[in-house]
């Protein structure tokens, strides 16, 4: 998906999945990872916006009843205005561009205009909604087939009355897209039709997601249920006798973290694994970023580091982020690995050692602990530290209890600012509002500096009192919270992304909340 200057652009109508980011295709992350323009609807889930480069042009055009940001026309004119500009588009549309989500009127628009695309599948919301709700559209003996229908279809001011009656008889599933509003005609229509009123049927709020809410009852009083219930868009119906499976196959609401919701403070584009390995569980994921990472306001001490890297006996990497922002400085200067010459280098975690490894070497030393005590040990079984000089590139707020540690053991120790650590600045008013009305499950937190960029934009008072738990990578985030006056309820035995996950786990399990 190179952009090719001297002729027109290219547009990918991806399909954007059902709502949860992970049913996205990797040929459509393929794709997002090359746009400079991301075109996106309502019901495209906006972390896949992280797939695209920082620097891709984002344009929303969401469509809700009665609240269309740009008519069909304009979504139409805008692909083909950047893709002549000699653009990569992506447009993402929730679910499957072909499946009731207009991408064939945007296809035949690119079409007529001239203009290359490709249509990128994707998973439809019908299919997937069902299946998390426990609900096989498809099962042996009770469903040999499938109908996919437009639940508004009579409405839609360009679109044929759809006879609903028909799939009174119809012997299989039938899955009513963007049902709500019509709820009540179609179930009429349906038992007009022939369909026995105690037919199962199922509506799915925002299937596939966090929020998904499942309400089961028959076609006939399905949509006095749900009325009474209040669920709006988006959701689909579902009818048919596969919906009885439920009882026995649902399994998305029984995950471990469902119902519960979980603040990630990592910086921007550092809290994607926690993220996701929160949601598989079940958890609804409030990415709350308090902190942001910059170069060195000076860079000239961490240059001349840089300069003289062969000279040292030991590289200490204390995070991932000191490798990627010390190796980036590396590589500005014209240089790769073999500038570390003879000097070994010591990583702090696995996510640091893989880190390191992605650069082309390998840690000499890995202390099991991220503790000072750990790392000394560690780099002292290696040999007497006494005259070995060490490297240590950070982050500007650092504590100096490593340095000044190596130090008493007789090193001669240089640190450097790889890294700047500031307040992200991130939307407040949503997390307090939750925290207000107790809301939040858990808050996370990977670094002692993330509790005091959280607390200082949150206000301690806000949590004081409240249900939300706190939970703490290591020791030296605990003494941090603890400062504050608060208690971490779990911490990682491992000072790890799984070993925070654990801590939250057992934490879940000894409380019976699982």
């Amino acid at each position: 998906m190179c952009r090719d200057t001297h002729r027109k652009g290219v547009v990918y109508l991806v399909g954007a999945g059902p709502g949860d980011p992970g049913l996205l295709t990797l040929a459509g992350q393929a794709a997002l990872a090359g746009a400079e323009v991301v075109i996106y609807d309502h019901l495209a889930n906006p972390r896949l916006l992280e797939h695209a480069p920082s620097s891709a042009e984002r344009i929303y055009v969401g469509k809700q009843a009665a609240a269309h940001t740009l008519d069909q026309g304009q979504i139409n004119r805008l692909m083909i205005d950047r893709a002549v500009a000699g653009a990569v588009v992506v447009r993402l549309k929730g679910g499957d561009p072909f499946v009731f989500g207009r991408g064939g009127e945007e296809a035949m628009a690119l079409a007529e205009a001239g203009i290359r695309f490709e249509v990128i599948p994707g998973v439809t919301a019908g299919i997937a909604a069902a299946a998390c709700a426990g609900i096989p559209v498809t099962h042996r003996g009770l469903a040999g087939a499938v109908a996919l229908v437009a639940g508004q279809g009579a409405q839609e001011r360009d679109a044929a009355p759809t006879d609903y009656r028909c799939l009174g008889r119809f012997d299989g599933t039938v899955v009513f897209y963007m049902a709500v509003a019509n709820l009540k005609t179609i179930c009429r229509e349906l038992l007009e039709g022939g369909m026995p009123p105690d037919t199962p049927a199922a509506v799915i709020h925002w299937g596939t997601t966090p929020a998904q809410q499942t309400l089961v009852a028959t076609v006939g009083d399905i949509a006095a249920k749900t009325a009474q219930a209040g669920i709006r868009p988006p959701a689909v119906l579902v009818v048919g006798r596969v919906v009885s499976l439920r009882d026995k196959i649902a399994w998305f609401e029984r995950r471990p973290l469902a119902n519960c919701r979980i603040v990630v403070t990592r910086a921007p584009g550092a809290g994607g694994q926690l993220a996701w390995e929160l949601n598989r569980l079940g958890a609804e994921v409030i990415e709350y970023p308090v902190i942001r990472f910059e170069p060195p306001a000076d860079r000239r001490p961490l240059d001349e580091a840089i300069a003289a890297l062969g000279q040292f006996d030991w590289v200490v990497f204390t995070s991932a982020n000191a490798v990627e922002w010390f190796f980036a400085a590396l590589e500005s200067l014209g240089r790769d690995a073999r500038a570390f010459g003879g000097a070994k280098v010591c990583t702090i975690g696995p996510a640091t050692t893989a880190r390191l490894r992605e650069f082309g070497l390998r840690s000499d030393a890995q202390p099991r602990q991220y503790l000072t005590s750990a790392i000394i040990e560690t780099l002292a079984s290696k040999g007497d530290l006494s005259g070995l000089k060490v490297l240590c590139p950070r982050s500007d707020v650092a504590p100096a209890d490593l340095p000044d540690a190596l130090a008493a053991r007789g090193a001669v120790v240089r640190q450097v600012v790889a890294y700047r650590t500031l307040p992200a600045g991130g939307e407040t008013d949503t997390l307090l509002e939750l925290l207000r009305d107790d809301q939040i499950g858990w808050i996370t937190f990977t670094s002692a500096s993330i509790v005091t960029n959280f607390f200082a934009a949150v206000g301690a008072e806000s949590l004081r009192g409240k249900k939300a738990r706190l939970a703490s990578i290591g020791p030296r985030t605990s003494e941090a919270i603890r400062r504050l006056g608060f208690q971490p309820a779990a911490e990682a035995r491992e000072h790890t992304i799984p070993g925070l996950l654990a801590a939250i786990m057992e934490y879940q399990t000894a409380q019976g909340s699982m």
